[in-house]
């Protein structure tokens, strides 16, 4: 059988607008619905297709430049058989802008798959307690959470109003004869089921609260306020839906001896004024151990040392933080006689004069040493 032209088929112009099209083959429909031809269905549903299938070209740009460049030809390999569940599924939103979108419903053709209504339990949500270790390395926990879960023995039976279908089917008389529409079922919501019995203790959903021992793992280089979603290990939802999701709000221990910065740690390290004038080694902590470092001689007061790699892990999975040593000077409060008199023959020794003509590092040139 030999297809005519397209623009024949929905009766416009080749200079068509997608507007005209549109209202072109919402015509022709309206005009070839089986149910307005109970004499002729079957005649009736090729003219229903064969306007489809002009409409499937004509209202895409890309396959219109092709048709109108190669005819026919240019479209082999394009089409697929539709049948009238296909057109009713691709197209109905084309009569619900003329007529609601209960119209869409109207198109009937056979057996056709719904949308079924599927509900989602609610997200729960825990705080998990984390120290600056625990946070460096990453872990793995297992975690006991109070949740509502699908009490044991719950049935269910099919919805008596809607035959499990979720629908409610309605028929109206309208100037283009009898129009079907669908609205969900406001019994069982669309979901076709209704609960047969209420085991004891739950709720009208057939929820119970129980309790459940939920495994999480945690990455290295989280940071306080951040959340992590574990998909699935919510609430239960009713009438067997999809669970809920959990939700970690994690939050990060003080410590003892580390402040935090991001990635980087900061470490107070106190030296007594002998150690800061001759030099010394210090065995300093960090959060995998303990490391060696070299005070030099003539350290000052407020000097910041820095060790690579001896922070946290960035949580982006690039690098690691350091760890910052501030050197403080301990000036001690109270001396003997013998102390006392060699500080003051000291007093006015050039070596314990601070520099009068600003050479001294400022805060801003310890800060580009340490990152240079």
């Amino acid at each position: 059988m030999v297809k005519r032209d397209y623009y024949e088929v929905l009766g416009v112009p080749k200079n068509a607008t997608l507007s005209d099209i549109k209202k072109a083959y919402r015509k022709l429909a309206i005009k070839y619905h089986p149910d307005k031809n109970p004499k002729n269905k079957k005649k009736a549903e090729e003219k229903f297709k064969e306007a489809a299938e002009a409409y499937e070209v004509l209202s895409n740009d890309n396959k219109k430049q092709r048709y109108d460049k190669f005819g026919h030809a240019g479209m082999k390999g394009t089409h697929t058989d539709m049948n009238m569940d296909d057109i009713f599924t691709n197209f109905g939103d084309i009569f619900a802008d003329a007529f609601g979108s209960g119209f869409a419903g109207s198109f009937n053709f056979g057996k056709y798959s719904r949308n079924e209504t599927i509900m989602k339990g609610s997200d729960l949500r825990i705080r998990v307690k984390l120290s600056l270790e625990e946070i460096a390395t990453g872990i793995e926990k297992n975690i006991k959470v109070i949740k509502m879960k699908i009490a044991d023995g719950l049935r269910f039976i099919q919805c008596k109003f809607c035959n499990g279908t979720g629908q409610k089917i309605r028929i109206m008389n309208t100037i283009l004869g009898k129009m079907q529409t669908a609205t969900q079922c406001n019994i069982c919501n669309g979901i076709g089921k209704q609960i047969d019995n209420i085991p004891y203790g739950a709720n009208k959903y057939g929820l119970i609260q129980k309790e459940e021992v939920v495994n999480i793992k945690i990455p290295a280089g989280l940071t306080e306020g951040i959340q992590l979603k574990v998909s699935g290990k919510g609430n239960d939802a009713p009438f067997n839906g999809i669970s809920g999701d959990l939700i970690i709000l994690i939050e990060e221990l003080p410590h003892s001896k580390f402040k935090r910065e991001g990635s980087n740690l900061h470490y107070n390290l106190y030296i007594s004024f002998s150690d800061a004038v001759l030099g010394v080694y210090k065995e300093i902590p960090t959060l995998n151990g303990k490391a060696r470092i070299k005070i030099a001689s003539g350290t000052q007061s407020g000097k910041t040392l820095r060790l690579k790699n001896k922070g946290i892990p960035k949580v982006e999975g690039y690098g690691i933080g350091s760890l910052f040593i501030h050197v403080n000077v301990w000036t001690p409060k109270k001396m003997n006689e013998e102390q006392k008199q060699f500080f003051e023959k000291m007093r006015k020794n050039e070596n314990f004069l601070p520099p009068t003509n600003n050479s001294g590092k400022s805060f801003f040139d310890y800060v580009r040493d340490i990152f240079s």
